[in-house]
């Protein structure tokens, strides 16, 4: 019941922002012909009528047995026409306080001069503020559907980290870090093989991924645990998990199950030779000299995200290795315990989990991503003292089937 009444709450939202857009939309093609704004407002209206009746019927068909691919679009499509006019009324909104506030000032002020009410037409809308909010909220939803094409679309992002506590023997170590690779969100199993491929070419000394292999559910991996098997290195393929890993946002019949799950999950990246780090460490190794790699299970500072990781067991017994590196899967991780005085000799800390949300911009010299409101630390590299915190945008996609200047990443980090 509780379910039902919401959707009719989300009904009536979507109908008045329709009716909102639509004021503006009349605004702006108010002197084109009657032919025109009869072709105009048809598909205006189709697309709104379809969304709303789309909502309306969802209850009663089996959206989870459609095919994976259509099932996504046509929700991520969904999801955008609403934003998009969302952020339109956001403009409209604005243009109708100032002409409220006009109009108020303009009253006060005949009555204050004249003494006698105030007596004028409507202020009409500002055909400026109409356009300009058609045009951004019409450009987001193009955007996204660009935006589409770009999933697969694996940026090689090389970067050099200089550590002076670094073992000689270890200069020039070069680290493959991928992380959030969402398996069930894959649909092109040619595309993700070709990121392997990209993976393969450099000649890493080591992989390292930060977790969320799945969505939820361990079978997710069954098409694609081929491919990822293939991922080798000299020094080893080491993982950690994910907060999506335990499938904590699934629904399951008993708690045996979801356990189930779970350590399917573990054998699973066993089985492809990937060594999966559970609140521990492992040394590394090279020409008699050693570092220290730790892995910990997720744990996350922000919202309401778990903390399983437990770093001080990963730690302890480290205090001999002269360099460490933390695998890590949210970076809010490093602020709220990493950083601490007990933690300060962890020198690297790699994560992944924001995504960048899969929507920002990224030039030489900026970056911006809404996601940089909930997380201080979201892409990319960041230093404080002698630590340091890289944070991969992730090699798959979950939620919104695309990027939007955040492109998927495979990191390639040489220490020096």
């Amino acid at each position: 019941m509780r379910r039902f009444s919401g959707s009719w709450i989300l009904i009536i939202i979507m109908l008045l922002i329709d009716l909102y857009v639509f004021q503006a939309l009349k605004v702006v093609i108010q002197h084109t012909s009657p032919k025109v704004k009869l072709i105009v407002f048809g598909i205006y209206w189709l697309f709104s009528a379809g969304a709303v009746i789309t909502l309306l019927i969802m209850p009663y068909i089996n959206i989870e047995s459609w095919p994976k691919a259509l099932r996504t679009y046509f929700i991520s499509i969904l999801i955008g026409l609403f934003l998009s006019k969302a952020v339109t009324v956001i403009f409209l909104i604005v243009d109708d306080l100032r002409r409220v506030l006009q109009w108020a000032g303009g009253k006060l002020f005949y009555q204050y001069v004249h003494g006698e009410p105030f007596k004028a037409a409507g202020i009409s809308r500002s055909v400026f503020m109409s356009w300009l909010g058609l045009g951004i909220g019409g450009g987001l939803f193009g955007t996204l559907l660009w935006g589409f094409r770009n999933k697969y679309r694996y940026d090689l992002k090389t970067i050099q980290l200089n550590f002076p506590n670094l073992p000689e023997a270890f200069k020039g170590l070069k680290i493959i870090h991928i992380s959030d690779v969402h398996s069930g969100s894959f649909t092109d199993k040619k595309a993700v093989a070709h990121g392997i491929d990209m993976i393969m070419k450099q000649g890493a000394d080591i992989i390292l991924f930060t977790g969320d292999l799945v969505n939820d559910h361990v079978d997710e991996m069954n098409d694609y645990s081929d491919i990822f098997s293939k991922l080798s290195a000299p020094m080893g393929v080491f993982s950690t998990l994910g907060n999506h890993d335990y499938g904590d946002y699934r629904a399951w019949p008993s708690a045996e199950a979801k356990e189930q799950n779970l350590e399917r999950l573990k054998q699973l990246q066993k089985d492809m030779g990937w060594r999966l780090l559970m609140n521990e460490h492992v040394p590394l190794e090279k020409n008699g000299q050693q570092i220290a790699l730790l892995g910990i299970e997720n744990w996350g500072a922000k919202a309401n995200f778990p903390k399983y990781g437990k770093l001080d067991q990963a730690y302890a017994g480290t205090e001999k290795y002269p360099f460490k590196i933390l695998m890590s899967h949210d970076p809010s991780h490093w602020d709220a315990e990493v950083r601490t005085e007990t933690y300060k000799d962890i020198d690297l800390m790699l994560s992944g989990h924001t995504h960048g949300m899969q929507f920002g911009v990224e030039v030489p010299g900026f970056k911006w991503s809404p996601v940089q409101y909930v997380y201080k630390q979201w892409a990319g590299l960041y230093e404080e003292a002698a630590q340091k915190l890289y944070i991969n945008r992730g090699y798959g996609f979950i939620g919104y089937p695309g990027r939007v200047g955040i492109l998927p990443e495979i990191t390639v980090i040489e220490l020096v």
